[in-house]
């Protein structure tokens, strides 16, 4: 695991770019910034898939213009929690949680973590903890979704934790949708 560094300059917090998959897989270019990038290394396993993909991610980690770290796994735990809080986790990959993590092990040793990801999972549990992202190849959400579960033919509702994959009452399949909040 690399070791996680910070500077404060003038009380300016470190800007560092934490690259999703998506990111690679939109066609980003690390080369076009000068901030440290940084990804995680379950990221590498993702880009296999793609050759040119697989290409600009090798040369950019061979270059050292984007370093893999492994974040602590006390940032792991608070990223889960949170997932779960908001009704996320179950949707978030070892990777995502891996991201969000190293994101919020940043902002937590006084970096400014912006998170580069197309995933609407990741963006939501970024908002939940305060992290920027930013996204290529979509609009990005808005604001944060917390989401219940419900029943699509009697209109029952469950809390997004339930165990339930059959409503109660009627026996239909359970769907996910996002709770009505403010801005």
């Amino acid at each position: 695991m690399t070791k996680i560094q910070t500077y404060n300059n003038n009380n300016s917090q470190k800007k560092t770019i934490v690259l999703d998959t998506s990111a690679f897989l939109a066609g980003f270019d690390p080369f076009s910034l000068g901030e440290e990038q940084v990804t995680v290394p379950k990221v590498h396993d993702e880009v296999k898939s793609n050759m040119m993909t697989r290409v600009r991610f090798s040369v950019a980690i061979e270059s050292g213009k984007v370093k893999i770290k492994t974040p602590n796994d006390e940032y792991i735990n608070r990223i889960k929690l949170s997932a779960n809080k908001i009704g996320d986790s179950h949707l978030l990959s070892e990777t995502d949680i891996q991201l969000l993590a190293l994101s919020l092990e940043l902002k937590a040793l006084g970096n400014n973590p912006e998170i580069i990801t197309d995933d609407y999972s990741i963006q939501n549990v970024a908002k939940q903890n305060g992290i920027k992202f930013y996204a290529l190849a979509t609009f990005g959400i808005k604001r944060l979704l917390e989401w219940i579960r419900y029943c699509p033919a009697c209109h029952q509702e469950y809390p997004i934790n339930s165990t339930f994959n059959d409503c109660q009452i009627c026996g239909t399949d359970l769907k996910r949708k996002p709770k009505k909040t403010k801005e």
